[in-house]
């Protein structure tokens, strides 16, 4: 029986969904060639992403080592995609060591992922855009606080226990509960008064979930309120100097750290594969996630411009889209290599999660044109599921 090489570039929730998702059918489809599977990153882990802002709360592990995650059937090699040759099926990449090396394919699947948006360093602040940048504003936020316990000036007491996140996506809003949460438990374990801890979420938006309903968004923000979360709407940060950040429509905010939320850019990455790509950077493929232009690449996750050919709908870069996408390439994968027709990308179900601090959530689905809202734990339950799901947690 043939022996076919699909090589996927980036653990990502995009990558390992697919390696899933093929490990599955594979195995269901009679009479298909022999599929090895090679995984490359330039980590020898999975990055649950989404939860950078657990780290930046209370000390968390949001690494999976790929071992653990795939059996010897999956070939994880550890370096980094420096250019694609589809003529010759072949790629080349560095490894560790930073000597370059050849891997040729049969399929290739392009799911490198984005990274988090930061601003110039002259906008100060830190932005949350990996796991040693969470560190930082974890450990900033409780050495502000040891500081606050022994500063006698009222005004300077507040600001070091005041910190300000801006930008008001979900990530933005699911790291302004968790540090409320956190800052709150740590005050009241350090003797200080836990009511004064201010967090704010800086929203350039009128209101909150842009990507919903408006009745969507108060609800949220009324949980975020519960949580200990002020909401600025309309307000564009523009600089922190000093424990000040400077806002449009607002007066300056004293706070002793500002945390930058600002959003996903495609992985640059992409710049250098040689593949055909939108203005903002996404690759371009067509209904089936083929790469235009080659039959045998395909891309999906953050990195691709996903359309659905039916609504004229764009994917955003969430996981659960990610997901989804994973699970329909695997169909495609197996159906071009029998030379069976492919299924054409579908969107995924109105549906968002919020984790509102380690103890409540909320959920809102559409179902049939209605909305439907569960907050509390179930909400906070629904939210973990899908985290889990995405990494492959059983």
């Amino acid at each position: 029986m043939d022996l076919k090489t699909c090589v996927i570039i980036g653990g990502g929730y995009a990558g390992i969904q697919t390696i899933h998702a093929l490990q599955k059918l594979h195995g269901k489809n009679r009479g298909m060639p022999k599929l090895r599977i090679v995984l490359i990153d330039k980590n020898p882990y999975h990055l649950r992403k989404v939860l950078l802002f657990k780290p930046a709360a209370r000390a968390s592990d949001i690494k999976i080592p790929f071992a653990q995650m795939f059996s010897d059937q999956v070939t994880l090699v550890q370096g980094v995609v420096t250019a694609i040759n589809a003529e010759s099926k072949c790629l080349r990449y560095e490894d560790v060591e930073g000597c370059p090396q050849l891997l040729n394919y049969d399929v290739l699947v392009v799911s490198i992922g984005s990274i988090l948006q930061t601003p110039p360093p002259l906008q100060g602040g830190v932005a949350l855009s990996d796991p040693s940048a969470a560190e930082m504003i974890r450990e900033r936020w409780q050495e502000n606080l040891r500081m606050a316990g022994e500063e006698p000036n009222r005004a300077k007491r507040e600001q070091l226990m005041t910190i300000a996140v801006v930008g008001a996506g979900i990530s933005g809003t699911e790291t302004s509960a968790e540090l409320a949460y956190s800052m709150r438990k740590e005050a009241n374990n350090l003797k200080l008064n836990p009511s004064d801890v201010r967090v704010y979420l800086v929203n350039a938006h009128e209101r909150l979930f842009m990507a919903g309903p408006e009745v969507v968004g108060r609800r949220l923000e009324k949980e975020l309120s519960r949580a200990g979360v002020t909401v600025l709407h309309g307000c564009k940060a523009l600089y922190e100097n000093n424990g000040l950040l400077t806002l449009t429509g607002h007066s300056p905010i004293p706070a002793g750290l500002c945390v930058w939320t600002i959003g996903l850019l495609p992985g640059p990455k992409t710049q250098d594969l040689g593949l055909p790509l939108m203005a903002e950077g996404k690759v371009m493929v067509d209904a089936s996630y083929r790469v235009q232009g080659d039959q045998d690449i395909y891309s999906i996750g953050d990195c691709a411009n996903i359309v659905d050919p039916r609504t004229g709908r764009r994917d955003t870069m969430t996981c659960k889209e990610a997901s989804g996408q994973a699970i329909r390439l695997a169909r495609v994968i197996i159906a071009d290599l029998a030379h069976r027709p492919a299924p054409s990308h579908k969107s995924y179900m109105d549906i968002y999660c919020f984790s509102l601090g380690p103890k409540r959530g909320m959920v809102w689905l559409r179902w049939w044109g209605l909305d439907m809202i569960m907050t509390g734990r179930i909400g906070l339950k629904f939210r973990q599921y899908t985290w889990d799901n995405a990494s492959l947690i059983k």
